[in-house]
């Protein structure tokens, strides 16, 4: 893996926090997209050091304005790898395909905890190919916030995989792939998943045995 010199950082929360947790974006919007903005804002509001990057393919946007596809996966995951190796024993997460590349290789960079928000388990309409084989040996602790209405992934279809024992699922009732319930403001729902993620990685921090959950920096 050859480290990207253009990886650039946003940072949110307290710079002395005993919790980091590092966060990449979904396929198709940015770092700043109001989603990524609202979680790194009320997690900092919650004393989290939330750190964000973008992978290659949506650096290249924001400077030419030209949507493109995500980088091949190769990419994605040395981009990742690059990334936490620059916030060494940080949690890593993110949106969707962020956090499903961070779920890969957590375990690799010893990632304190894992936080995915919407996680693809499966492409729309096809449950019968989900993307779950390493969760199913994942060692990191992990919380996969999830709507239970999300075509990526509901309620029903989630409950019979067999899952790493250390993964929890918040269910967000209702909720879309965008954590969102219809009809309803998006904070609304977005309140119940980040007090969860809160309490998650608070309790990693706080347990007296084990890897915590950040690094100060």
């Amino acid at each position: 893996m050859v480290a990207s010199p253009d990886l650039v950082f946003t940072e949110d929360g307290p710079a002395g926090a005993e919790i980091t947790l590092v966060l990449a974006h979904g396929a198709g919007a940015p770092m700043d997209s109001r989603f990524m903005n609202w979680w790194a804002t009320a997690l900092a509001e919650r004393a989290v050091r939330v750190v964000r990057f973008e992978f290659p393919y949506m650096r290249q946007r924001r400077q030419d304005g030209t949507k493109r596809p995500p980088d091949r996966e190769t990419v994605l995951l040395d981009t990742w790898r690059d990334a936490a190796g620059r916030w060494p024993g940080a949690a890593v997460g993110g949106k969707s395909m962020g956090g499903r590349i961070a779920s890969m290789v957590a375990d690799e960079v010893g990632a304190a905890a894992l936080v995915c928000l919407g996680y693809p388990f499966h492409a729309p309409g096809r449950p019968e190919k989900p993307r779950i084989a390493h969760l199913r040996t994942l060692a990191t602790p992990a919380l996969i916030v999830q709507g239970s209405n999300d075509p990526f992934g509901r309620q029903g279809e989630v409950s019979d995989y067999e899952l790493a024992d250390g993964i929890q699922l918040a269910w967000i009732e209702g909720g879309n792939h965008d954590l969102e319930r219809k009809g309803a403001a998006p904070e609304q729902a977005w309140l119940d998943g980040v007090d969860r993620v809160t309490e998650f990685l608070r309790g990693l921090v706080d347990r007296p045995a084990g890897r915590g959950a950040g690094a100060a920096h």
